[in-house]
């Protein structure tokens, strides 16, 4: 399971509003892509999803779990909601095992032996599985951004966040992460992108959310929304990154 429920919710960063009473509801196994221009509100909503930021208004329902309860166990939350950043935020001093495996040990106490084995589990789904003793200098940007996925994974997550993943990366190393994250959607994983990857979200998403200044603005099926824009700012966004 892993049903989102958005209802109403305002983000201010002091007098600035990032996110202005947005409502959004997203069913279990569903592939979201966000888009929309830099300062649009989109990594906040992610941030704000996973509990990283605190909302003013509204409220946020994941699983029926109140995000924005001061009661709410965020730490638990997590290890029910991935969230992968487009910086890897990888350990230097920790070998990919090691970055992969210390949530896992630490919170669900895991023994090595069983943690080694869960490394090297996910490693192969995201077509790593010689490195699993390297560190992360030895390692592409591609393949840091692999390793990062794979912690995410590792914890089993319900939901998966994906924020702009693929923006530090070259056109090459972009295609060896978008292949794990298509492995991903097709295991039936609720995800929710943040992206200007459209070939990917046209092909992987099952529904385009638009955002515009803090709001949705325009959200439905993928190649209806992609094709047909119903307003001139989407028309405007999708003419600028597809030419």
């Amino acid at each position: 399971m892993s049903r989102v429920e958005l209802t109403n919710v305002s983000k201010y960063y002091g007098p600035l509003r990032v996110l202005d009473d947005v409502s959004l509801s997203i069913e279990t196994g569903e592939v979201i892509a966000i888009i929309g221009r830099s300062g649009s509100g989109k990594s906040t909503l992610l941030r704000c999803l996973n509990g990283l930021e605190p909302i003013q208004a509204g409220e946020i329902l994941i699983d029926g779990v109140k995000v924005n309860d001061p009661d709410t166990d965020l730490r638990k939350l997590r290890q029910n909601v991935g969230i992968v950043f487009q910086s890897f935020n990888l350990f230097p001093h920790l070998s990919v095992s090691d970055n992969i495996t210390l949530a896992p040990r630490l919170v669900l106490k895991q023994g090595p032996d069983q943690a080694r084995k869960l490394a090297a589990d996910v490693l192969a789904r995201v077509g790593l599985a010689d490195k699993i003793d390297a560190m992360p200098q030895q390692l592409s940007g591609g393949q840091q951004q692999r390793v990062a996925i794979a912690r995410s994974l590792a914890m089993n997550p319900q939901l998966m966040l994906f924020d702009e993943v693929t923006s530090a990366l070259d056109p090459e190393l972009t295609g060896e992460v978008l292949r794990v994250l298509e492995g991903v959607a097709r295991e039936g994983m609720t995800m929710i992108l943040v992206t200007h990857e459209m070939g990917f979200a046209r092909h992987f998403a099952t529904r385009i959310v638009f955002m515009h200044q803090g709001k949705v603005w325009e959200q439905g099926p993928v190649a209806d929304t992609l094709s047909h824009p119903q307003t001139a700012e989407l028309k405007s966004f999708l003419d600028a990154v597809l030419n």
